[in-house]
This record gives C-alpha cells, structure tokens and sequence, in this order.
C-alpha cells in the first residue's frame, strides 16, 4: 500500500471547491487547518497509488467521490465488493489507525441466483471463507498508520457491527442485488443490513452504471449492469433511506448503451476479441454513472 507524506506530490482536481469544505480530521483543531489536513491527507494517498490505479482516476475521481460521501479520517467505512485498490487500500491509508474499513461481499445465495459460475460448488466452496481470508490478505499489508480491516457476507452482518459504520459505499455494486431481488429479496436484505450497520444520520455514497431511461425496464434491471437512476432512488426510499443530493461528478455523456449492450463491453473489463470494436470502447471511456448520497434517518 501506498504511504503519504508530508512531500508527496498533490493532485489538484477542479471543480471539487464545494464538497472539500467539509473535510476535518477528528481530534484536529476545528476550521481550516483541520480541514486544509484532511485534504492534504487525501491528495497525497491519491498521488501514491500505483500508475495503473491512477489511471482510472479520469473514470472514477475518487477525491470528488469520498469527498462528496463525506469521507473522513477517523471513520468507520463499509466498502461492498472491495478489489485490490478500489476502495479499500485509498481507505485504510486516507481512514488512519483511527478508521475502520470493513469490507462485505454478495452473500452466495445472491451468487447462486445469479447463477453461471458463480452456481457451481467450486466456486461456493472457493467462497464461502471470504471474509477470513480477506482480511487476513490486507492486514499483512498494512502499517501502524493505517485502518484496521474486518468482512462480513450481507444476510449475515455480525452484532457487533451494528449501529458501527459511518459511511456505506456501494460503488458499482447495486446491479447484482437488483438483478436477483425478485428470486430471494436480496437487494431488499442488503439494504437492511446497511441500515442496521450504519449509525443514525449515516451515509450511503451509490455510485452506478446509469441506464438510459428509455431503454426498457427488463433490459436495465441488472443483468447487463446498467440501472435506471429514478427506480434506483424509489428503492432506496421505500427502504427507508432518505436522497440527501445527486451529482454528475462520474458521469459520462459518451457512453449510450443500447439493449444490445452490456456495461462489460467498456474499459477496464473491455469484453470481446474484435480489436476495431476495443478501441471504439476505450474512446468511450468508463461507464455513464450515477453519484447518489442517502441518510439512514436520525
């Protein structure tokens, strides 16, 4: 994992002005050195990312994106699917050893209704340790100055988290629920989890691949990893979570998906072997999205 320091190189990124005023480090003095802090902390974990982490910046803006979310060292925060980097290696460096980041994965009965490999019993068997095993893998990474990690399976948050988390991301990952919610409720007992783990007045940061509103509901239900924004924001709603605010900061007007596409054809997955068709996906760039923060009410 990258380390930050008083020396490394900090990004600038326009247009990010409004969201950075609400940075500050707890314990900190309160005003602008606290928060002139919390910036400098996360310009400089950003900037020691690897060249190829960095390189989805463009696409994802993760300083605008944890900015907006209201992400803070000292904090608690649950990342669902966590990869290598994205989100969970910038978190623990930018959370400190006072943070938390916990991260959770599809349980495997939302795998099994998903259905293909993700079905077989090799797969479920690979699986079924996850969170032991991941958090075992990032904690031989980490320092003294980073946050600690811990994983659960949604459907099977522990007791102890409850009431734990300030901040839920869900960063590209409402399809799979969505998609599986009519076979087992899953999207529905996700979101039931999130609410018990956050704390009163905790925060839900969605980020999601949009899709176009006139293409048809079944086509935009999941399956190919698109969702459309309004049936997005009724559900979380009718679960009892309150939109705070909306931003375009991680959309893409180049990216028009048709019912003959799917997200995975565009960068980084770049599905298919047409070379032509590769560099016409990699012109388009990342994924039209979604930026959506919510409140578990007080």
């Amino acid at each position: 994992m990258g380390k930050w320091g008083a020396g490394a190189l900090i990004l600038v990124v326009c247009g990010a002005s409004q969201t950075l005023g609400a940075l500050s480090v707890p314990g900190a003095a309160a005003g602008t050195e606290g928060r002139d802090t919390a910036i400098e902390k996360l310009d400089a974990v950003l900037a020691a990312q690897s060249d190829e982490t960095k390189a989805r910046y463009q696409y994802r803006h993760p300083k605008e994106t944890l900015t907006f979310f209201g992400v803070k060292p000292g904090m608690t925060v649950v990342d669902t699917l966590p990869g290598p980097v994205w989100y969970s290696t910038i978190l623990s460096e930018y959370l400190g050893p006072e943070g938390r980041v916990i991260g959770v994965d599809y349980s495997l009965d939302m795998r099994t209704a998903i259905g293909g490999r993700y079905a077989t019993e090799e797969f479920q068997q690979e699986r079924q340790d996850w969170p032991q095993r991941w958090v075992r893998e990032q904690e031989a990474e980490r320092d003294e100055n980073e946050a600690p990690f811990s994983a659960f399976f949604y459907g099977s948050l522990p007791e102890e988290m409850a009431g734990t988390a300030d901040v839920v991301l869900m960063l590209r990952a409402a399809h799979g629920p969505n998609r599986t919610e009519e076979k087992g409720g899953f999207f529905t007992k996700a979101l039931e989890d999130v609410s018990r783990i956050l704390k009163p007045g905790g925060v839900v940061g969605v980020v999601q691949h949009r899709a176009p509103e006139n293409n048809s509901d079944k086509w935009a239900n999941g399956q190919n990893g698109y969702l459309k924004q309004r049936q997005l924001i009724e559900f979380f709603e009718n679960a009892g979570f309150e939109l705070v605010e909306s931003s375009e900061i991680n959309a893409n007007p180049n990216d028009h998906p048709t019912e003959e596409d799917s997200v995975w054809r565009l960068p980084p997955t770049l599905r298919g072997d047409d070379i032509e068709l590769r560099a016409r996906m990699e012109a388009i760039g990342e994924s039209d999205r979604m930026t959506l923060k919510f409140r578990k009410p007080e």
